[in-house]
């Protein structure tokens, strides 16, 4: 018997596309993921602002407010202010002297190393090379802060009396312009800044102490 010829029928040919078409498609998938890239950056914009991050900046607030709350005990001084002096003079412990020398608040001494730093003079930002004091923690950087404000200077030995003495943390920050510990004519309002933004206040006495009052 003979066999039964099945045709086989062919399978359409696929079209070529068009060279223009198919680089269409590649620039409209292009200009996606570029638009897609752009709103992802704007996303972690947003929510992480230029500088450190949040969470460095609450690890970095929680060391300080543990030495803070040893060194008040011992030196009386105001942990909102030693606090925010800290993350300004250090740029929240970035600086290259806080990173190389342990120095969170700026204190000048002797140091076979020199730092360029800026300091406000006859109304104008000037950059001077100075020696600033190493330590080997930040607890003994904030230590010699806090004896700072006790003690004084060689010259003036109750220099930041009222800066210790201040009923609070606004008069405090001003106190320390006006001995001037800072050349920043806007170094007070910095301080109360941070302190209000970061509500370093709610670790001094006086707030503590309305607190369990009002309880």
């Amino acid at each position: 018997m003979a066999k039964k010829m099945v045709k086989k029928s062919k399978s359409p040919r696929k079209k070529k596309q068009s060279p223009i078409i198919l680089g269409m498609k590649i620039f409209f998938v292009c200009i996606l993921l570029f638009i897609f890239s752009i709103a992802l950056i704007s996303k972690k914009l947003f929510e992480e602002p230029s500088g450190i991050s949040t969470n460095y900046e609450q690890e970095f607030i929680h060391e300080l407010a543990e030495n803070a709350v040893i060194i008040e005990a011992k030196y009386h001084v105001r942990p909102s202010v030693m606090m925010a002096q800290a993350i300004l003079e250090s740029n929240w412990g970035k600086s290259e002297l806080a990173q190389r020398e342990k120095n969170y608040y700026g204190i000048k001494g002797e140091n076979p190393s020199s730092y360029t730093t800026k300091e406000f003079e006859e109304d104008e930002w000037i950059e001077i090379s100075a020696q600033f004091r190493s330590y080997d923690s930040l607890l003994e950087s904030m230590e010699d802060y806090a004896k700072l404000l006790n003690n004084g200077t060689g010259w003036d030995g109750e220099l930041y009396k009222e800066v210790i003495e201040a009923p609070n943390y606004i008069e405090s920050a001003e106190a320390l312009q006006t001995a001037g510990y800072a050349t920043d004519p806007d170094y007070p309002e910095k301080v109360i800044s941070l302190i209000e933004t970061y509500e370093l206040y709610k670790y001094d006495h006086d707030t503590i102490e309305q607190e369990s009052k009002s309880e």
